[in-house]
């Protein structure tokens, strides 16, 4: 019996030595869960390509809709990619109409008591930067009649509305300081994770002796937005961060703090204002209008004259790097186990290289010969397990409806130093250059806050574009190009083969 037990044993731990001794010739991936067979150099290959790498600067075009998370604030200190200011134009509208304070007839010309603070409120999402230094907000009116009338236009990035000299509020913001638990006034109610700007005495009265009930701006939609065309939250120097709020959010709005009499006694209430979602005519509800403009200033710093061994890149609105692999063209034939594009981080400053960390996702996608100008999705590693065609122009199926990072990759990982680094998977397209002699083409590195091609659409079916990963403007890097000599930085294409 205990001959049999010992045998037994002695089988088993044979067996699981096999299988770990076997597991230890295999190569994992950093990305996916693929196991790759060993380089062993008699079954199995690697070989690196070298990519020549370009920098460039989008002249960018991205389209903000009104329910995304906008950006606020400044950044002052990046040696490296210079200045950016991030400001934010919206209109918060009553949520019905005829619109009035209190109850039916309780207005200041009637029961109410008067007007006590008007305050602007933003819903805080996250933030990207120093969070230490304060970012000086100041709130202005919008008199633009454009941006008040085209609700139905989304706007790009670069679009800013003219707005009044005159400041009808400001505030600094700390960020650590968001979370913390505002009360209000009346003891009742508290926000949190909430920017709260309070605005002039004298724009509050203005607002409230408005009330409909003498056939003002609150009778209807359009009379308001004649009278009130929006407010702008202007970043007018100070921090080092960027603001993420949500205007779409309940917890966006204009709060009108006043006083009524209720049962015999004076009461403090407060009605808000909001992003109206609305889709009804103009003249009963139109939706609201935003606009999320972010300047960026390059100009002197390292981003827009690299030295020939790296490269930056930025987060939409942002910059890309243009790939060649002219060696690509010549790889003979055979079975391509693993195809990544290797991209690191080369340090600077260990302080703002945390604090202006690297973008969260990377992208690369392929220069359209078809047509001049335009870039299309790389073929077949986006996603493998969905069919998808970029040299479609039906507007449908040129893209994955979502992108695999598991198997794609392109996302933000650390190194044993704390470097960033990024692997992107393009193994099958490799497979189809040497096999099938499909075209070389130069390639596109990015950081995209979304991903979109509008010469793929028509005019039945218009290219929509898929929202990538990123938040605007959050992320810049320092990368290592194809020339950069060190091997711990060189940005190179390492394919694992077998030969047939």
């Amino acid at each position: 019996m205990h001959k049999r037990i010992l045998s037994i044993a002695v089988i088993t731990v044979v067996f699981f030595s096999f299988i770990f001794l076997s597991c230890t010739k295999l190569d994992t991936t950093e990305i996916g869960s693929d196991l790759l067979p060993a380089v062993d150099n008699v079954h199995t290959f690697d070989t690196l390509l070298t990519i020549v790498t370009t920098q460039a600067v989008f002249n960018d075009s991205t389209l903000i809709d009104r329910t995304q998370d906008h950006a606020l604030g400044s950044i002052n200190n990046d040696p490296l990619f210079g200045t950016t200011t991030a400001n934010i134009f919206l209109q918060l509208k009553p949520t019905f109409y005829p619109y009035y304070f209190g109850g039916a007839g309780d207005t200041l010309n009637g029961f109410g008591a008067g007007i006590d603070s008007v305050v602007l409120c933003l819903k805080y999402k996250t933030f990207w930067g120093d969070s230490s230094l304060p970012i000086h907000l100041e709130v202005r009116e919008v008199n633009d009649i454009k941006f008040r009338d085209s609700v139905f236009i989304t706007k790009t990035v670069n679009y800013q509305p003219n707005y009044n000299g005159t400041v009808i509020g400001s505030t600094n913001v700390y960020i650590p300081k968001l979370a913390d638990t505002v009360h209000y006034a009346n003891g009742r109610n508290y926000s949190i994770n909430q920017i709260r700007i309070k605005l002039s005495a004298a724009y509050a009265a203005q607002l409230y002796a408005r009330d409909s009930s003498n056939g003002q701006p609150f009778n209807k939609d359009t009379l308001f937005r004649v009278a009130y065309n929006g407010l702008a939250v202007i970043a007018n120097g100070g921090g080092n961060a960027l603001i993420y709020t949500n205007l779409a959010d309940t917890s966006t709005k204009l709060e009108v703090h006043y006083r009524r009499r209720n049962a015999g006694k004076i009461d403090s209430v407060y009605s808000s204002f909001i992003l109206n979602p609305s889709s009804l005519p103009s003249e009963i509800n139109a939706p609201s209008n935003t606009t999320n403009n972010i300047i960026r200033n390059r100009a002197g710093f390292p981003v827009s004259s690299p030295a020939s061994d790296v490269v930056y890149l930025q987060t939409t609105p942002g910059t890309y790097v243009n790939l060649n692999i002219p060696a690509l063209s010549t790889l003979s034939n055979r079975i391509v186990h693993r195809a990544e594009l290797i991209i690191q981080q080369v340090p600077d400053n260990t302080f703002l290289d945390d604090a202006l960390s690297a973008p969260a996702y990377l992208y690369v996608d392929l220069k359209d010969t078809g047509t001049a100008n335009t870039w299309k999705p790389l073929y077949f590693d986006l996603n493998p397990t969905q069919g998808y065609n970029p040299d479609s122009k039906s507007g449908l199926g040129y893209l994955p409806s979502q992108i695999d990072f598991l198997y794609y990759g392109g996302f933000r990982r650390a190194g044993p130093s704390g470097n960033k680094f990024y692997n992107i998977n393009i193994t099958r397209y490799v497979q189809k250059v040497v096999t099938e002699h499909y075209h070389n083409y130069e390639m596109r590195l990015y950081a995209p806050y979304e991903i979109y091609y509008p010469q793929l659409g028509n005019t039945t079916y218009v290219a929509s574009p898929l929202l990538y990963g990123n938040n605007l403007a959050f992320g810049r890097v320092k990368l290592g190009g194809g020339s950069n000599t060190n091997p711990n930085y060189q940005m190179k294409l390492r394919i694992v083969y077998s030969k047939l």
